[in-house]
């Protein structure tokens, strides 16, 4: 006999999927609704049925498995539960719904329900933080190029981002519209600095400022208007 214990195949198996369970926590969850504004109730689908089919695609099995929320069972499942089914309401309170570890059943059918992440999705903390960083980052960009920028490119971007004339505007009101229209709408800011056309189209309002351009048709044609030229471009 080899000097290395050789020990099943199964009993290697079964022993790495006790470490897993052994391993797994259990934590409460909370859930809320994706509408900027919530309702102070709503209720969510928890069986399945002809006017909301409740299905989730098993990739393993291949096929669409019914879903149905009740407390008293180990799994969301249709075909997994026995006949002693009691069926709950599932129901958001001001955009809101805590689910204790303890009910890992409720857990499992809002992650496999169809409405998850379109209706409603998991609260992550981390994954909140790091959209809040990245946007955080973004407007401090937009703070900083607009800070830079100098007379004429103030001029520009008022021009195509406002649409207005800066003849009557002081530098230091050009330069204020501009740093808040940065703080505020920082990716759009940081989109019109990038646009190699920014000093073409700054200077295309330019003329529609003096007059030389005008629009006839609802703004739908553009026209010459100087003392020389009435022709349509």
């Amino acid at each position: 006999m080899s000097s290395r214990t050789r020990f099943p195949l199964y009993f290697l198996n079964s022993k790495s999927y006790l470490m897993k369970k052994k391993n797994e926590v259990y934590v409460d969850k909370t859930y809320r609704l994706t509408d900027a504004v919530a309702p102070l109730a709503y209720m969510i689908p928890t069986r399945n049925s002809r006017s909301f089919p409740l299905l989730y695609w098993d990739e393993e099995k291949g096929l669409n498995r019914a879903l149905r929320y009740s407390r008293n069972q180990n799994s969301p499942f249709e075909d997994e539960q026995d006949g002693n089914v009691i069926v709950e309401p599932v129901i958001f309170e001001d955009g809101l719904l805590t689910v204790p570890r303890q009910n890992q059943v409720l857990q499992k059918f809002l992650h496999y329900h169809p409405l998850n992440g379109k209706s409603f999705e998991e609260v992550n903390l981390e994954k909140d933080a790091s959209k809040e960083m990245e946007s955080l980052e973004t407007e401090v960009d937009a703070l900083i190029e607009a800070r830079s920028l100098s007379l004429e490119e103030l001029e520009n971007v008022c021009r195509v981002a406002f649409g207005r004339s800066t003849d009557r505007l002081s530098s230091a009101e050009m330069k204020r519209d501009v740093l808040m229209f940065a703080k505020y709408n920082p990716t759009d800011f940081l989109r019109i600095l990038q646009d190699p056309e920014l000093r073409f189209n700054s200077k295309v309002q330019k003329f529609f400022d003096s007059g030389m351009l005008t629009t006839r048709r609802n703004e739908s044609e553009v026209w010459f208007s100087t003392p020389t030229n009435k022709k349509k471009m």
